[in-house]
């Protein structure tokens, strides 16, 4: 037979919310820091398409004509006004892109943070069990 355990004590109870918490935040954290991910890759995929399209500009004929959809209607537009807008929103998609790389280095430094917390409570906790004699639980 083995003896029933202990109800834990209000200290472990503490450690086990503790643990719990931190286990919480960095949950919150890793799905913060998979939306910026997507975010970025979202950017990535529209700076490919858009440096495309401003190499197929390079291709043109000067007498080629350039179409612009607005709403249901093409709309003719100049090539030089096309490119200069092309090259606009290259640029505005590059700052994104260093916002997002700027957010998932926040984001991955954070979860850093939050594994060592969380390591430093359980070793807390083992240290406590094994100081009052009891075996250490993960």
């Amino acid at each position: 037979m083995t003896a029933a355990a202990a109800p834990p004590t209000k200290e472990q109870q503490e450690f086990i919310r503790k643990l719990q918490a931190e286990r919480e935040k960095l949950q919150v954290l890793s799905k913060e820091y998979q939306k910026f991910i997507q975010t970025r890759q979202q950017f990535d995929a529209q700076l490919n398409e858009n440096e495309l399209v401003l190499g197929e500009f390079g291709r043109l004929k000067d007498s080629a004509e350039v179409f612009k959809l607005v709403g249901p209607l093409l709309v003719k537009q100049e090539i030089p006004v096309a490119v200069s807008t092309v090259k606009k929103r290259i640029n505005f998609i590059k700052g994104e892109l260093e916002r997002c790389d700027k957010n998932i280095t926040g984001s991955e430094e954070k979860q850093a943070r939050s594994r060592e917390a969380l390591a430093k409570i359980q070793q807390q906790y083992q240290a406590k069990m094994q100081a009052a004699g009891g075996a250490p639980q993960s």
